[in-house]
C-alpha cells in the first residue's frame, strides 16, 4: 500500500486518467472528489464487497441447478 499525505485542495493522479482531490477535512473524516472516465467503476469498499458476495451467490451450486432446471 502506498500512503500519501495530502492537504485540502491537493490531489493525486492514478493511471493518467483518475484524479482524487481532497475536498474537506473535518476531524477524522476526509471528503474526497474523484474525477474518472465514465467507464471506470467507483464504489465504496463496503458496497463493492456486497456486489462481490451477491455475484458469488448467483453462481453457487443451487443457482446452477435452478438454471439447469429452467433450461431443461
Amino acid at each position: 500500500m502506498l500512503a500519501l499525505s495530502r492537504k485540502k485542495n491537493e490531489a493525486i493522479i492514478i493511471s493518467n486518467n483518475v484524479e482524487i482531490t481532497i475536498l474537506e477535512v473535518k476531524g477524522d473524516q476526509v471528503k474526497i472528489g474523484i474525477t474518472a472516465p465514465k467507464d471506470v467503476p467507483i464504489y465504496r469498499k463496503e458496497v463493492y464487497m456486497q456486489i462481490q458476495e451477491a455475484n458469488k451467490e448467483a453462481v453457487n451450486a443451487d443457482g446452477m441447478e435452478a438454471l439447469k432446471t429452467l433450461l431443461g
